[in-house]
């Protein structure tokens, strides 16, 4: 009986042995009924990829280009008349200045660079020496019909590049049948540049003088805000307004209440910037011709995505007029601009209401 229980003890000593010898070698198996959590690749079509960073950037605009643009500035003196509304063409400026002209009626001195496939614009109306200035200040071929006579005499005293309708460049401009003269005279970009390069005028630009602007989803950051602008000259009758769309994030414009709109789109003018800026103005004679200071300085308010930038203009030599606030120049919105030249008499801030 001993025997038999010793030899029962040694069998099951060696069979523990031997199953603790096997699970050592052996690699523990996942419990049943348990599934390893998956293997997750990364998604390529939800990686966030940056756009890459447009090749080119128009000088004037601050809009992506694909290609460099060297056409040298064009700047066309629009008629504003309410006989000369809606004008053709000005949507497709790439700056816009609104000025007095003599009687109280306001002239467009319009800048094109960026867009060279316009169909027609205008009404194209006479220049005067302060507008001669701006255009120039940006080396820019002065488009006219006529000119006052202090503006003649700069123009061939100093051989300036200018197309003019009456003088020089008759068969670059046409009538428009269906409107009455003067509110009928028309051109395009195309066309002048043709009428340039025949007068021997560059119409490539080595380097245009342009703006900073703010990078992508960047703006102004100021506390005081205003969705409405309301600018007014002299007359009711170029009481100019704007209205700020938030989803466009461009300012619709307006004269006297009602939707200034392009004649050949029906579409409404807009701007990513709306400056004012104030000047001195100076009656010249019984006709009332004025002279306009724009060299010295002075108050300016821009409107950008809402905000209101109130800031002072400056004007260096052989440069265009630019916006400072705290000695920074201020960066323009990505668009087109509207500056507008007021009277600081009797006082700049009645010139302009915003809400």
């Amino acid at each position: 009986m001993k025997f038999s229980k010793l030899i029962s003890i040694l069998l099951m000593s060696s069979l523990i042995l031997l199953s603790a010898c096997g699970d050592a070698g052996q690699t523990a198996s996942p419990a049943e009924g348990i599934t390893p959590p998956p293997v997750i690749e990364p998604d390529e079509s939800e990686q966030i990829v940056e756009p890459p960073a447009p090749a080119y950037i128009a000088p004037l605009t601050g809009m992506p280009s694909e290609e460099p643009i060297t056409q040298r500035p064009l700047a066309i003196m629009i008629n504003n008349a309410p006989a000369a509304r809606p004008q053709s063409g000005l949507i497709d400026a790439d700056v816009v200045y609104e000025v007095l002209a003599e009687g109280g009626v306001t002239r467009l001195v319009s800048l094109y660079q960026s867009k060279t496939d316009n169909a027609k614009i205008g009404p194209i109306r006479s220049i005067r020496p302060y507008m001669i200035d701006l255009g120039e200040s940006y080396h820019a071929v002065t488009v006219h019909a006529g000119a006052s006579n202090d503006a003649y005499a700069i123009l061939q005293a100093k051989r300036k590049d200018d197309l003019d309708e009456i003088t020089n460049a008759g068969s670059y401009f046409w009538r428009d049948k269906s409107r009455k003269a003067p509110h009928n005279l028309y051109s395009n970009v195309e066309t002048l540049l043709e009428g340039a390069s025949k007068r021997g005028y560059e119409t490539e630009a080595e380097r245009t003088l342009g703006y900073v602007f703010y990078p992508e989803n960047e703006g102004p950051n100021t506390v005081e805000k205003a969705s409405t602008v309301e600018i007014k000259f002299q007359l009711d009758s170029y009481r100019v307004g704007y209205e700020f769309d938030a989803v466009t994030g461009v300012y619709k414009r307006s004269i006297n209440e009602k939707p200034h709109n392009d004649l050949e789109s029906g579409e409404q003018l807009t701007a990513a910037n709306v400056v004012v800026m104030g000047a001195d103005h100076r009656v010249l004679d019984d006709i009332g011709r004025l002279q306009v200071g724009l060299t010295l300085g002075g108050e300016a308010i821009l409107f950008q995505q809402g905000h209101v930038v109130r800031a002072r203009w400056i004007r260096e030599d052989n440069d265009i007029i630019r916006f400072v606030k705290d000695n920074q120049e201020v960066p323009m919105v990505p668009g087109k601009t509207y500056i507008h030249i007021v009277p600081n008499a009797p006082d700049f801030d009645s010139r302009v209401k915003a809400e």
